[in-house]
């Protein structure tokens, strides 16, 4: 026997599951839940209508069955295809008048129960309330405004937030690019007083070239000067 708690529970498990087929969709998966949700959906289509003929129709059936249309809707056109039926609004059993008639007791004969029981009145307060993802359930005009107004204003004030972030991360931005401009003109000066460096030591190195050159070829006359200057400390030597 289906209780009101079990269905609640079936349609939110469903509900998990089809957002969960959405997420899926999106990321082009093969493996979408269907026949899980497609069974889940005619248990639950099953479980309200033995409610209502064992309770009634009332305000937690006709939300179930609001809920059961909205899952049915977003499993899209695969819910003709798997085989889920819509949940048909329920009618109380009619009794017919020749039923009536022969079953109304006579003078002799004895009185017969009649095999239809009226449905009782629904209750306008229920003690559970089904589960939902209506935003507006339950909420009157007024209410979703200022709720929506709520939302607007808290929304305004993430974006003033996000405005402050942004004019901060703008303000840094700027000063890097300042700092390295800076760091452009030094690494440039750099660059010249190098450029400049090795021009001189070029110029240098040229001169000491030159200076090898003329003391490999002039040689041979430094060394016979030195020798001329050894033999006259020689004999100066000698004759005193």
């Amino acid at each position: 026997m289906a209780s009101l708690a079990k269905l609640t529970s079936l349609s939110t498990q469903t509900l998990s599951l089809l957002l969960e087929r959405q997420r899926l969709q999106n990321m082009n998966s093969t493996s979408l839940h269907t026949p899980q949700i497609a069974k889940n959906l005619e248990q639950l289509r099953t479980g309200i209508l033995e409610m209502e003929e064992r309770d009634g129709a009332s305000e937690a059936s006709r939300l179930l069955r609001s809920q059961h249309e909205r899952m049915r809707g977003m499993l899209g056109p695969e819910a003709d295809t798997a085989g889920v039926q819509r949940c048909q609004e329920f009618q109380p059993p009619q009794v017919s008048p020749e039923a009536s008639t022969s079953s109304s007791p006579g003078p002799s004969s004895p009185a017969v129960e009649s095999p239809f029981t009226a449905p009782p009145a629904p209750s306008s307060h229920s003690d559970y309330a089904p589960y939902t993802d209506d935003p507006e359930a339950g909420y009157s005009s007024e209410e979703m405004l200022l709720q929506q107004r709520q939302v607007m204003d808290t929304q305004d004030v993430h974006l003033d937030e996000l405005s402050r972030s942004i004019t901060r991360q703008r303000d840094i931005s700027l000063q890097i690019n300042d700092e390295l401009d800076v760091h452009t003109g030094l690494l440039e000066g750099l660059d010249h007083d190098l450029d400049r460096t090795d021009s001189r030591l070029t110029q240098a190195r040229r001169k000491l070239d030159k200076v090898a050159k003329g003391v490999k070829g002039n040689g041979s006359t430094v060394m016979i000067a030195l020798l001329i200057l050894v033999l006259l400390i020689l004999i100066i030597v000698f004759k005193t």
